[in-house]
């Protein structure tokens, strides 16, 4: 009878070593339930997500981690750069139009509530050991999971990457038509350019420009030149119109077309709206994050608090003074399209000299062409990603150059065939406004998982059901607004 021992552990030069007596069923059976177990399946949710780390290429080949050389300068000049926009020279319309108490207070609150919301996010950047968020979109996906993460911040991202820049290209083409005529009164009668051609000029400089910037940090340069420029012409604008003076006749009461209740309710909401939209950046604080080293004794997020300390430091000295002042010159004189832009081409046209207007037009470009690059490069590292995920191989220097031409074609041709967007920026930005408001408080609560009913997840639940909220109120006084006024649909027909 030939016999296999089950059970016994035989041990010949110090190994030992498992027989099965196939003869005995029990055994065999003990010996089979424990095989089984032990190569028992993982669960489908952790099958998809290591086939998707296998499918993430390193972060070496993406434009946005592919050095972590930066600093706290560095993050400085990115957060100035992108964060002080066109938007924020309509913020004497919001004053006009809430007055002074509530005006200086609602974007007192707005600026506290979004540098909390920075502040949360900078700390989330590593908030689980070895691991770094580097993009919005994976942090939204490791807070709500896969499926809720992407449906809402796909379209948030996506609106405050391409959708700035095709912003960049309206108000630069318009700016640049501008200083043209500015400089050139007689020649601009004979030969002028339309506001499609000097678009093309400018689309042409950001691409031109984009070739020589390969990943975030090499933006470095050019985003300390636009955080000078931005700064430049905000403190230039107030301080003009400290110079010049109060406008006559100028009474502090709320704006001629305020006639009614209604019409001053929907221009409270539109006032929020202008204020919400001023601080924009949120989607490209991780991207920067990104950029810097992390040590157990150094890590990334002690650099950038000193970057946001003093970036935001800056941005207070920069929106509070241009708010008030202009409101306290103009009152409801301004404009309600193109805010102190429309008034710098204007009335002070008349009472400031060329070459300091000329100034200011030229540091609103170059302002536009450092941020294109920064908020393009979240698009860049979207669709480098998608080439490095199904060919699992580097992006070559030819394909990185073809995308940035075509990414920068097709926000030309959005410019030209819709020049109308900027009359959609409330709604569309108050969609996308949780990102900056509501989500990080939101997305702190799921990940760092604090004591319900504490104090911290009261605050955060609460800021973040509120920015749902009043993301709601801009939209609805967006669309009141659209109805009331009308949009002036000029498809493919700049001005």
């Amino acid at each position: 009878m030939v016999n296999m021992v089950a059970g016994c552990n035989t041990e010949e030069n110090g190994c030992s070593e498992k027989k099965i007596d196939i003869m005995n069923g029990d055994s065999v059976c003990e010996y089979m339930h424990e095989y089984c177990s032990s190569t028992r399946p993982e669960p489908e949710h952790v099958i998809e997500e290591d086939r998707r780390k296998i499918m993430q290429p390193p972060d070496e080949w993406l434009p946005i981690t592919q050095t972590r050389n930066g600093n706290s300068w560095t993050a400085t000049c990115h957060l100035l750069c992108s964060g002080i926009g066109i938007q924020t020279l309509a913020l004497p319309l919001a004053l006009a139009y809430l007055g002074w108490f509530w005006g200086i207070l609602c974007l007192s609150v707005a600026f506290v509530w979004q540098l909390y919301t920075i502040w949360l996010l900078i700390s989330l950047h590593e908030s689980v050991p070895g691991t770094r968020y580097s993009r919005y979109l994976h942090l939204s996906i490791a807070a709500f999971g896969v499926k809720l993460g992407k449906v809402l911040t796909i379209f948030p991202v996506l609106y405050l990457s391409a959708g700035t820049c095709v912003m960049f290209i309206i108000t630069a083409g318009r700016t640049m038509k501008l200083f043209y005529k500015l400089v050139c009164e007689e020649c601009s009668s004979k030969q002028q350019l339309s506001t499609v051609e000097w678009s093309l000029v400018f689309i042409c400089l950001a691409i031109l420009l984009s070739l020589f910037c390969p990943n975030l940090h090499s933006v470095a340069v050019a985003s300390f030149l636009g955080a000078i420029m931005a700064v430049g012409y905000c403190t230039i604008i107030w301080v003009v119109i400290v110079a010049i003076g109060r406008v006559e006749e100028t009474v502090y009461d709320p704006p001629g077309t305020m006639t009614s209740e209604a019409s001053r309710i929907q221009s409270i909401l539109s006032a929020l709206a202008i204020i919400s939209l001023a601080f924009r950046g949120h989607n490209v604080v991780l991207e920067i994050q990104a950029t810097m080293p992390s040590t157990p004794n150094c890590p990334s997020i002690m650099l950038m608090r000193k970057g946001v300390i003093a970036s935001y430091f800056i941005i207070l000295i920069c929106f509070f003074p241009l708010a008030i002042v202009g409101y306290w010159t103009f009152k409801n004189e301004i404009p309600a399209k193109g805010g102190m832009l429309t008034v710098l081409s204007t009335t002070l046209h008349l009472h400031t000299s060329k070459p300091v207007l000329g100034l200011i037009y030229i540091q609103i470009v170059i302002s536009c062409v450092a941020a294109f690059q920064i908020y393009s490069m979240v698009i860049f590292d979207n669709l480098e990603r998608v080439y490095s995920s199904r060919t699992s191989n580097k992006c070559p220097k030819l394909i990185r150059i073809g995308i940035r031409i075509f990414f920068g074609g097709l926000t030309f041709f959005i410019s030209v065939a819709f020049p109308f967007l900027p009359s959609l920026a409330a709604f569309l930005g108050g969609i996308a406004l949780p990102l900056t408001y509501g989500y990080p408080c939101l997305m702190w609560i799921a990940i760092k998982k604090p004591p319900k009913k504490s104090g911290s997840w009261w605050l955060n639940l609460g800021l973040g059901y509120s920015c749902i909220g009043l993301s709601v109120l801009v939209v609805v006084g967006s669309v009141w607004n659209l109805v009331t006024t009308g949009l002036d649909a000029n498809f493919f027909h700049p001005r």
